[in-house]
């Protein structure tokens, strides 16, 4: 079992915290070219009834935020606990906070963090208190984690009028919305589905993640999944209660494991309580989870490690074989260039540097999707009428698929994967990390050589 983390450890699958134009392994954020988000801004009432865009002085609001300097003498902000007595989302509205660390099964790392606050029951459409709460519960723990946050999907389609309390929230924290995964919870109606989908293009633009909760459960038509093209889905903790237990339940959980997989979105399976549990989960595929069994009730980030328990292997490893060093260790930085590049941009990326043996398509999520090696590639465009048919026309369709090993992947094992294939035997291997984000490549030659020396028949 790797050894439990602590926050900031290494290849968070969320945005994160650790700067402002990367993930904290080091690669760049989708979307992240400005240095600042711009949250929008609303209008509140003020005494005539007139909208007006001063906020209320902080001393109104027992538990709210006053910006100045710190304790540490930067700028900052300070919370007051509050008496409770506030209203629905404001910081004194929050009676009790409860944070569940978001877990790689693989790694045993928490990667993000999911905060929620009890509040005033009060039932009112759309009414997003609870996610606000839990900000401001998250930044007074000084939380550094990626949040999972809860939103009602009733908020989402009243629009930015019901989301702005969340919005003012993350202002007044100074969280940047792409360390925010924003779980959408609820039935959908089917004519809130314009709405629902609109909304969600518009929490994207900002910068938010977005994840489907309640699979299993919720009324959310699977086609309505596939258009809103959310980052993770997460299990129905009503799903999970059954498992492994129920058959059916087992069924319907594999089937949604299995959907994710083909959308490229992530699974989180919450409420864990059981190794029973966790051994279905890992058969599903699925490596993120959060529950009692991996961590107490009482668990505040401030902790940091959790417990994994070891899956049972399959058959016993043998302890003689050495199958070397990760290929982590062999990493090299990867030219990435967006799935819709040109081939005349690929020409431009190979012409900057003549050590570039192959550019790397990416999608939105820094996936990798196609391989372009450099001398096949220079090749077609070079061959007759070669510029003229392909610059200006999409790099990818003179691509390849890339040859992905995740970061663990043993020097030997790597090998393996790159004598699949014939005729792109040396074609550069693409690393990715736990959630499949593109770290950069491996030269198989870099490998052969390394193993070359641990065998001693070859030295």
């Amino acid at each position: 079992m790797a050894p439990p983390a602590t926050p900031g450890h290494p290849g968070v699958p969320f945005p994160g915290h650790h700067g402002p134009e990367t993930f904290p392994s080091g690669h760049p954020v989708p979307g992240s070219g400005q240095p600042g988000v711009a949250y929008p801004r609303f209008p509140s009432p003020d005494a005539a009834g007139h909208p007006s865009f001063s906020a209320p002085a902080a001393a109104e609001h027992p538990g709210s935020v006053t910006s100045g300097p710190t304790e540490r003498g930067g700028p900052g902000f300070t919370f007051s606990e509050g008496s409770g007595s506030s209203g629905p989302g404001t910081p004194g509205a929050a009676r009790a906070a409860t944070f569940f660390p978001i877990v790689d099964l693989d790694t045993g790392g928490v990667i993000a963090v999911e905060a929620t606050a009890e509040v005033p029951s009060i039932r009112i459409s759309g009414d997003v208190s609870g996610p606000v709460a839990g900000i401001y519960a998250a930044a007074r723990e000084e939380a550094l984690l990626p949040l999972l946050l809860a939103v009602p999907s009733d908020a989402v389609v009243q629009g930015s009028g019901a989301l702005a309390p969340l919005h003012e929230a993350m202002r007044a924290t100074s969280r940047r919305p792409r360390e925010v995964i924003l779980v959408i919870t609820g039935d959908v109606a089917a004519t809130d589905r314009r709405a629902l989908l609109t909304g969600l293009d518009g929490l994207r633009t900002i910068g938010y993640l977005v994840a489907i909760g309640g699979l299993g459960t919720s009324h959310v038509p699977l086609d309505l999944i596939a258009d809103a093209a959310p980052y993770a889905l997460v299990l129905s903790p009503e799903l999970m209660e059954r498992v492994p237990r129920d058959a059916r339940r087992n069924a319907v959980g594999e089937a949604v494991a299995h959907m994710a997989k083909s959308l490229g979105v992530h699974v989180l399976a919450p409420q864990v309580r059981e190794e029973a549990q966790l051994t279905t989960l890992r058969g599903w595929g699925v490596r993120l989870a959060q529950g009692p069994l991996l961590a107490p009730l009482d668990w505040r980030p401030s902790h940091g490690r959790v417990h994994v328990p070891l899956p049972v292997p399959a058959e016993p490893e043998s302890p003689l074989i050495d199958l070397g060093p990760r290929v982590q260790e062999f990493l090299l930085p990867a030219v990435t260039l967006d799935m819709n590049a040109t081939a005349e941009d690929v020409v431009e990326a190979f012409g900057t540097e003549p050590s570039i043996t192959s550019v790397i398509l990416v999608d939105e999520y820094q996936r990798p999707r196609a391989s372009i090696e450099r001398s096949r590639f220079l090749l077609s465009i070079a061959g007759p009428y070669g510029h003229a048919l392909h610059a200006k026309k999409p790099a990818h369709r003179l691509a390849d698929p890339p040859r992905v090993v995740p970061k663990t992947t043993p020097a030997i094992a790597a090998m393996q994967v790159a004598g699949k294939d014939d005729a792109r035997v040396y074609d550069d291997l693409v690393v990715t990390d736990e959630v499949g984000r593109c770290m950069g490549v491996v030269h198989v030659g870099d490998l052969i050589r390394h193993v070359a020396r641990l065998n001693p028949m070859t030295r």
